[in-house]
């Protein structure tokens, strides 16, 4: 089951590597990632041994909020220029990039089966009922989609009006916190986590958290919105919350 869903992720990565070069935008990536963890939900959940309820409960959670984010994230990329996060890694690597696309790209595919952990714990669980935290896992999981879903249609609204060029998005739930979109993210892998209810799925959450604040999440997003917007968004900074949505500050005189 591992292996067929190694083999399915590697090789849709290699072919969005190999369709990146005559689109000059590496950003396909991004909803390559996300397409990738449904397919292993899918996939995990087909051939698991488990419960059968618990395995379909497991294949709709993931393809529903998978493809919805890979669908978003195409609609990001088609027709538009590469994104700077991936014009900055451009510059920074220098030679032999596209190898180093390459290995990238393939390091995505390994990062879908690490997070991937808690729905093949899910998929191999024959109990023969859904205990509480099972429950708890699929309200978490639906909070985190609606809330994610409303995150992204207000970010892509505000980028439509053309009069918004250069600015700094505080519509909705925009306005409490400047990310949204990751924190309910980061929310979908506690619910996957509570769903498989194995100390081993706490891995997802834990990895999913460090790369959105540390990594390629909140700290390139928010290099990239300085370069971009300048005094406007460090204002945005001041006075919004990072991650998890709050009440705004004051700005500072």
């Amino acid at each position: 089951m591992i292996w067929i869903g190694a083999a399915a992720v590697c090789g849709m990565m290699f072919v969005l590597w190999l369709l990146h070069f005559p689109m000059r935008n590496a950003s396909i990536v991004d909803p390559g990632w996300a397409a990738g963890m449904a397919i292993l939900g899918l996939i995990y959940g087909a051939l698991g041994d488990g419960l059968a309820p618990r395995r379909y409960a497991l294949m709709a959670m993931a393809a529903i909020w998978g493809f919805r984010l890979s669908i978003y994230l195409l609609l990001r990329v088609l027709g538009h220029p590469e994104e700077g996060r991936y014009v900055e890694i451009r510059r920074q690597w220098g030679a032999n990039i596209g190898f180093k696309f390459l290995l990238f790209f393939e390091g995505q595919a390994m990062l879908c089966l690490l997070l991937a952990i808690p729905f093949y714990i899910a998929a191999q669980n024959q109990a023969p009922r859904l205990i509480a935290l099972e429950y708890l896992g699929l309200a978490v999981w639906l909070v985190s989609f609606v809330g994610e879903s409303i995150a992204d249609a207000q970010l892509a609204a505000f980028k439509r009006n053309p009069a918004n060029k250069g600015k700094t998005c505080r519509a909705g739930l925009w306005n409490y916190s400047r990310h949204p979109n990751y924190f309910f993210e980061w929310l979908v892998w506690v619910a996957f986590a509570l769903f498989a209810h194995h100390w081993l799925a706490l891995i997802s959450p834990a990895l999913m958290l460090y790369f959105l604040l540390r990594v390629t999440g909140i700290p390139a997003t928010e290099e990239q919105a300085l370069r971009t917007k300048g005094d406007d968004y460090r204002h945005y900074q001041s006075t919004t919350s990072m991650f998890v949505p709050w009440f705004r500050k004051p700005a500072a005189l």
